[in-house]
C-alpha cells in the first residue's frame, strides 16, 4: 500500500509530507528501515533552500548523535549544515548525489535521500522527532509567514 502523503498548498507552492518518516524542525527526515534509518531533506526544506548545487555527506563510519552535522548542502541561495535526527553510525551515503545533487529537489523522499544510519537509540531519538502531522502544522505556519513577506 502506498504511503499516505499530506499536501500543503500555500500561494503557488505545494509541499508534500509523507506519513512514514519522522521529521526535525530543521526539515531533516528519518525513515526507519529495521535497524537502519534512511535520512533526507524534506520537500519543504529543499524547496525553501533552492536548486541543489552540491551535497556532501560525512563519510561512512562517522558516529552521530542528534544535532551532529551529518551532511551539508549548497544551493544558489544558501549553504546549510544538516543536523542528524538520530544516534548511530553512518553506514551508507547516497552515491547518486555526487553527480546529481538535483535529485534532492526532484525526489526528496525517494532517489534524493542523503544517508543511511545504523540506529543505536531509535526509541529515545524518535521521541524527540515530529510525526508527519506535527511537521505539517509547523511548516504550514512557516510557509504562511513567508508568503506574508512576499
Amino acid at each position: 500500500m502506498p504511503e499516505e502523503i499530506l499536501e500543503l498548498t500555500v500561494d503557488k507552492f505545494t509541499f508534500r509530507v509523507p506519513k512514514g518518516p519522522y521529521y526535525t524542525d530543521a526539515g531533516v527526515w528519518a525513515r526507519p528501515e529495521g535497524e537502519v534509518a534512511r535520512l533526507g531533506l524534506s520537500d519543504f526544506a529543499q524547496q525553501r533552500s533552492g536548486d541543489m548545487a552540491f551535497a556532501e555527506v560525512k563519510p561512512v563510519g562517522t558516529a552521530l548523535k542528534p544535532g551532529d552535522e551529518f551532511a551539508a548542502i549548497e544551493t544558489i541561495k544558501v549553504d546549510i549544515a544538516l543536523p542528524s535526527p538520530v544516534s548511530g553510525a553512518l553506514v551508507e551515503v547516497n552515491p547518486a548525489l555526487e553527480d546529481a545533487p538535483e535529485l534532492i529537489n526532484q525526489d526528496p523522499y525517494g532517489a534524493g535521500w542523503l544517508a543511511r544510519v545504523e540506529l543505536t537509540a531509535w526509541e529515545a531519538d524518535r521521541a524527540q522527532l515530529l510525526d508527519a502531522d506535527a511537521y505539517y502544522a509547523l511548516i504550514k505556519v512557516q510557509a504562511e509567514e513567508e508568503v506574508k513577506k512576499l
